[in-house]
């Protein structure tokens, strides 16, 4: 496809205002809650012009990295002179087409487009492979810190110029002794003595775009303050250096380097934000990472099972395609059926940051405050599809790679660049376990502290459920059973934290074994009511694929009876790490009345969605 051919695909996408008010969400909210499925936004419903801008992306991806590059047997490696400016050229080509504007307000030059549809451009760029975190850094976390907490001057200097993609931009966090403790911080700035520049002094570790950035937001300790500030440094500043390309395991494509400052002379009008204000800064455009980084982790998994259902459909074995094998179907089932779930966990926490974000607008806030806290409300949603989407990401590639056999070690197949370039997303945007740790805390914090969230009550509501499971009659309703299932995941969640929480008290949050373990009950809660609220609110469309709504149905099945086996063991976990005798017992079927078993078949489930997924020649739900 020419690049012509590309660009007239473009569509003309305006900045939307949305002064539509919605019912007020609060993040955490689904562990307490029943969420109404007519209230749950779907991709369904994402309109033409967000639609083309996916296909856009995915197509760019597919011409600039997939047909030159993977199909020949070889990946661009910035280590390389050459593929380094070729990579630095695609990104580049990409700012032509309007690809680094799409986080970008219109005023300073991009589309302004809302979070939902970044998140579904998110899931069109892993077919760039390393491309991914090269463009990921320029539109999220290398220009939010200007779009939500520049000032006027810095807008107008730097966003249109990142827009076009004339500078490349980067986001200096990282040191080498602090990583997931980036307050811990060592760099410096000391205002100069006439006070017309800060003197920062320091490294940077893992910086993407490094190599080739332009500006590069950085953060730093002013003084002998107790807070990270943040500034806008610019690649010529006085003092300022880079070091050479990191030799990777994945993502060999993408520029990562370490920075340093020696004496470099920054001045006082490129201070970002506050004074001091660093530190939540970096939180909140972490939060937004987050759920790209999911985003990215689902569109792995696409990748990785659209590849497979071809490749299983074509490769014949003892006289017969290898996607009849039910080893083979139960791979393919698996992996649709987590994508399925995960991504409607995506969609709904983007949907709600846009209402957050509306509702905060229609009532008065700045632009930038909207976003601001409107991102900051689902920091623990926003945790939880971080750690869903990489953990799918990695395990579908790795199933693929299976699938394929020997054929999957071939360079021409791209599963060895994207098994190796998928395993970083479990680590960046804050490693998985600081982020399953950080959901558990963030709802214990709005619970306890802020009491945002009134997870007593909710937990006193506990009994009348049991009492209502012990030889309960057995519904012949395949909804109701699903809503025992989610009521029950919620309460086995509510029930253990507060075990926990009255055994450890304070000291709870030390016990990072027994919070991974709620975490997993937490993550598994959320999205599997994303996906029955999904097939809910299908159901009622007149217009709906009846055959397509069937498997998604059957997909919900499956999750709910996988969910149900990974809480129980989390929670068998949990009660074992700190009760004992009488008490463990009392627990552990306090634990089993709320999960009881889920009567389904999954063999015949992953068969039938396995067989629907190679007939549509892939991922088509």
């Amino acid at each position: 496809m020419s690049q012509e051919a590309i660009a007239v695909k473009l569509p003309v996408v305006e900045e939307k205002k949305n002064t539509k008010t919605y019912p007020p969400v609060k993040g955490g909210e689904f562990i307490i809650q029943n969420s109404k499925a007519a209230d749950f936004f779907i991709s369904e419903e994402f309109e033409e012009e967000a639609r083309m801008m996916g296909d856009l992306v995915r197509d760019f991806c597919i011409k600039e990295i997939q047909e030159p590059f993977f199909k020949n047997g070889r990946e661009l490696e910035v280590t390389n002179k050459e593929d380094k400016a070729e990579m630095l050229a695609i990104l580049k080509r990409s700012g032509e087409l309007g690809l680094c504007s799409v986080s970008i307000p219109e005023a300073y030059g991009g589309m302004g487009l809302d979070f939902k549809t970044n998140t579904l451009i998110s899931t069109k760029l892993p077919h760039g492979f390393s491309f991914a975190t090269t463009l990921g850094a320029q539109t999220s976390i290398g220009c939010l810190p200007i779009v939500y907490y520049g000032n006027e001057a810095q807008k107008q200097k730097y966003l249109p110029k990142i827009a076009s993609a004339e500078y490349v931009a980067s986001y200096a966090l990282t040191e080498p002794t602090a990583g997931s403790d980036a307050n811990a911080g060592k760099t410096k700035a000391i205002l100069s003595a006439d006070g017309q520049q800060y003197i920062i002094n320091g490294q940077k570790i893992w910086i993407t775009n490094g190599g080739f950035a332009d500006i590069y937001i950085v953060f730093a300790k002013i003084d002998t303050d107790k807070n990270l500030s943040a500034f806008i440094v610019e690649r010529n500043f006085e003092g300022f250096s880079i070091g050479a390309e990191e030799k990777k395991f994945g993502i060999k494509g993408s520029s990562t380097v370490q920075i340093f400052f020696d004496d470099c002379k920054v001045p006082v009008e490129n201070l970002l934000g506050a004074r001091e204000e660093g530190f939540k800064m970096a939180l909140t455009i972490l939060n937004g990472g987050r759920i790209k980084a999911g985003a990215g982790g689902v569109g792995g998994a696409m990748f990785a099972l659209n590849r497979s259902a071809e490749y299983a459909k074509t490769r014949k074995q003892f006289g017969k395609s290898i996607s009849e094998f039910g080893v083979i179907q139960a791979k393919i089932g698996d992996i649709a059926t987590k994508t399925f779930a995960i991504e409607t966990a995506l969609y709904r926490t983007a949907d709600l940051i846009d209402r957050k974000e509306a509702n905060l607008l229609a009532n008065g806030a700045t632009a930038n405050e909207a976003k601001i806290t409107a991102t900051g409300e689902f920091a623990i949603e926003a945790a939880i599809c971080k750690v869903k989407g990489s953990d799918l990401c990695c395990y579908a590639i790795d199933e693929a790679m299976q699938i394929h056999g020997g054929m999957g070690y071939a360079a021409e197949t791209g599963l060895g660049m994207g098994y190796r370039d998928a395993r970083i997303t479990k680590i960046y945007e804050g490693t998985n376990e600081i982020n399953a740790m950080l959901a558990v805390g963030e709802l214990s914090k709005r619970a306890l502290q802020t009491k945002e969230l009134d997870l007593m009550s909710a937990g006193k509501k506990i009994p009348s459920f049991v009492l209502s499971q012990i030889n309960p009659f057995r519904s012949t309703s395949d909804e109701k059973e699903q809503l025992r299932i989610l009521q029950g995941l919620k309460n086995t969640f509510l029930y253990i934290t507060g075990a926990a929480g009255k055994h450890f008290k304070k000291k709870l949050v030390d016990e990072q074994e027994i919070i991974m373990h709620l975490s997993s009950i937490l993550q598994e809660t959320f999205v599997a009511e994303c996906a029955y609220l999904k097939v809910q609110k299908l159901s009622k469309k007149a217009d709906v694929d009846k055959a397509k709504l069937a498997i998604q149905q059957q997909m919900v099945q499956l999750y709910l009876y996988d969910a149900l086996a990974t809480a129980k063991h989390a929670a068998t976990e949990a009660i074992a790490s700190f009760a004992t005798g009488g008490q463990q017992k009392r627990h552990n079927r306090m634990v089993r009345i709320m999960l009881k078993p889920y009567y389904i078949n999954p063999k015949v489930l992953r068969r039938n969605i396995a067989q629907a997924v190679v007939e549509n020649g892939g991922y088509n739900f």
